[in-house]
């Protein structure tokens, strides 16, 4: 193993771009407290830091994971409660037959994020994700909100699809065996109203919680057999939906996609292109995932020519499925009367055909299981690299000897996604998730842009493309629609939504204040 590289306090950048100087990170020679606390916030950590830690895990992680195993990890991510749970949700609610345009929003935002993902993961191959993109660019306070907010979208957000999880084994217990199963056992006992939440009759979301715990000891047992299992689920599901999508072109009926887009209503201003705003940013949860195989690198081979190829492949194939299925959902069924808990099984009842009811069922598990399964996967990896820089416990970081997994972040993670599936709603949950999400998708476009200029010499094996010669002398260009976009879609989203991201993110900052800055 390499030494660990020389820094220069107070330097400049060596030629090559990989060994760059930073600030001493102890108190200056007359320097005040606030000055130095304020100088902290903002310290970035070098590439050959970054550079340091990848050949430090290289002992520690097995390297198994190719292209089309990583493509899969990734649409085992995608694939799941996005489409099978909140296309209807987004229908009914916010876009009405427009949701179609929705998926197509979210897919452009999602597209450009993941060309910044892509450009990030090639230069730096580390787990951690956007968490170390942030932490390499804008510096530590930054580096912290953005895992912060990476919380909500793999814990918060597994938590989300075993809820979807818990609809779809409901609705296969009833469409294979008649038996219907009491709302008792399978919802939430706290709602979220206009009025804020609430106690229901219900006791707890048992099959969330169960699911959860299940694939949580799934993992603990190795990436290896955990890779396995997923490719069967994602070839599973990807293959029922291509199913479903062509059984259901006969049942389209053309008077359901009028008006398209749903005027708005003056009284309660729901619907119009506010709406289609609002479902893009309600079904951007559905791209929510890709970003998930970034925080695999330190257990892909050639991370930086597989991680970009997994990050583009997961992307487009799923786009095409989203708008692809949503389209003929709302053209089978009326957008109002669409299912808000399980949509696509709802829809497919209105054939009479009961086997690809079972079918659609089973594919429903499968998806939500495999997305649940790569989210869980990626939490622990975040936590991993967070604890090696000292911002959060050092019990994260411990890799079992055998497994070759953070296992104590593994069975933390898993145990409190369970309990969460099990108390809360899933409305709360995948707003909070997706608005999370999108602002991480800024910070990542506006990464790429200050490597750019700051960073021009370090190799990149994949770059944002550029396609002319004005768009490739202005490498912000892409990038910074992304990062727009991503705002458009946060202004967009539900006020109340907006404030419980705030409160989630200033709960962040107090933790900060209180521990990761005293022992980063």
């Amino acid at each position: 193993m390499s030494k660990p590289p020389t820094f220069q306090f107070g330097g400049v950048d060596d030629d090559d771009g990989y060994y760059y100087t930073g600030q001493t990170p102890f108190r200056k020679p007359n320097e005040s407290k606030l000055r130095f606390h304020a100088r902290r916030l903002i310290s970035i950590q070098t590439l050959a830091r970054l550079e340091y830690n990848a050949e430090v895990a290289e002992t520690k992680f097995n390297r198994s994971l190719g292209s089309f195993e990583l493509t899969l990890v990734g649409l085992g991510a995608v694939v799941g409660t996005g489409v099978y749970v909140l296309l209807g949700t987004a229908a009914r609610t916010q876009a009405g037959p427009a949701v179609t345009i929705s998926f197509i929003l979210g897919g452009i935002i999602s597209g450009i994020a993941a060309l910044s993902y892509a450009e990030m993961a090639s230069m730096i191959p580390i787990s951690g994700s956007a968490y170390t993109y942030a932490y390499a660019t804008l510096g530590e306070l930054a580096a912290w909100i953005i895992s912060w907010n990476l919380i909500l979208e793999y814990m918060v957000g597994a938590a989300t699809v075993s809820i979807g999880w818990s609809s779809y084994f409901v609705a296969f217990v009833w469409d294979a065996f008649g038996y219907e199963i009491s709302d008792t056992w399978t919802r939430a006992p706290i709602d979220w109203t206009s009025e804020g939440f609430r106690f229901t009759k219900d006791k707890f979301n048992t099959p969330a919680f169960c699911i959860l715990l299940t694939v949580t000891f799934t993992i603990y047992f190795g990436i290896h057999l955990t890779a396995k299992i997923n490719n069967i689920l994602v070839m599973f599901k990807i293959l029922v939906l291509i199913i479903m999508i062509f059984a259901l072109i006969p049942f389209i009926k053309t008077e359901n996609y009028h008006p398209y887009i749903v005027p708005k209503n003056i009284t309660t201003g729901d619907f119009g292109a506010t709406g289609v705003l609002q479902g893009a940013s309600t079904v951007f949860f559905a791209y929510i995932g890709f970003d998930s195989i970034s925080t695999t690198a330190q257990e892909a081979r050639e991370p930086q020519v597989s991680l970009p190829i997994g990050i583009l492949s997961t992307l487009g194939i799923s786009a095409v499925i989203y708008v692809s299925l949503s389209a003929v959902i709302v053209g089978v069924a009326n957008f109002e009367s669409l299912h808000e808990r399980y949509p696509l099984v709802a829809v497919v009842r209105l054939t009479k055909m009961k086997w690809l009811m079972v079918l659609t069922d089973v594919g429903a598990l499968a998806a939500t299981t495999s997305v649940i399964l790569v989210l869980l996967i990626a939490q622990p990896r975040v936590f991993y690299s967070m604890s090696n820089d000292g911002l959060i416990p050092r019990f994260f970081s411990k890799i079992h000897p055998k497994h070759k997994i953070p296992h104590l972040g593994t069975l933390f993670t898993g145990i409190v996604c369970a309990i969460c599936g099990g108390l809360l709603p899933i409305g709360v949950l995948s707003d909070m998730a997706s608005l999370g999400t999108i602002l991480t998708f800024f910070v990542v476009n506006i990464g790429v842009i200050i490597l750019r200029y700051t960073r021009k010499t370090v190799p990149r094996r994949f770059k944002v493309p550029g396609g002319t010669t004005f768009l490739s002398t202005r490498p912000f260009l892409l990038p910074g629609i992304g990062a727009a976009s991503s705002i458009l879609l946060i202004q967009g989203a539900k006020p109340e939504v907006i404030i419980r991201l705030l409160v989630w993110v200033g709960i962040g900052i107090v933790i900060y204040l209180f521990y990761g800055r005293r022992h980063s």
